[in-house]
């Protein structure tokens, strides 16, 4: 049985559906929208990564008897993946289109690699490793969905910031070449 493993990849599935929305959003050029839609992925984001290093990656730290296994490059991918974000919502803050595609590159290829450790390796780990105690992390895990604000989205100000009132201007009036791909209309 994969219960750990099917709850987090559907987590896995549900930030890649908010993540896309972001995209969508802001090859329209609506960065209102798109500076939300980035909010609510935030927080989801967040609060999948909480529930892998507050919930899953102890219980198996424990299991296994060390703190020095695989858990640590997540938790060190976990920390590259948060700056990056962090430059994505300043992009969108400054309406700078380029540096947004620039950097979600970046991240997609990371959380490509990270998600193939997770799916591939670490869950089915922590499903075998974890079995008799699965329900209790799941239950664990569920806890924290339920303590953010309605509907679950609780804004991750203190790890990324706040979206500035009066966003600046583009710095380029060319979209990326992704934007620019997908039919986007130019400034």
């Amino acid at each position: 049985m994969h219960k750990i493993a099917t709850y987090l990849d559907h987590d896995h599935r549900h930030c890649d559906a908010l993540y896309a929305r972001v995209e969508s959003d802001l090859i329209l050029r609506d960065w209102t929208a798109a500076g939300q839609a980035f909010a609510d992925f935030l927080a989801r984001f967040e609060r999948h990564l909480d529930k892998e290093e507050r919930v899953l990656f102890p219980r198996l730290d424990h299991a296994l008897g060390n703190g020095y296994g695989p858990t640590v490059v997540m938790r060190a991918e976990h920390r590259q993946m948060r700056a990056m974000l962090a430059q994505m919502r300043d992009a969108i803050g400054a309406r700078d289109i380029e540096s947004f595609f620039d950097q979600a590159d970046l991240l997609r290829l990371l959380l490509r690699q990270h998600n193939l450790k997770e799916e591939g390796m670490l869950y089915p780990q922590a499903d075998f490793v974890l079995r008799q105690q699965a329900d209790d992390v799941i239950a664990a895990m569920r806890q924290l969905d339920h303590a953010g604000a309605p509907d679950g989205l609780a804004a991750p100000a203190a790890q990324y910031g706040q979206f500035p009132q009066q966003p600046t201007h583009l710095r380029r009036a060319h979209p990326h070449p992704a934007a620019a791909s997908a039919g986007a209309p130019t400034a």
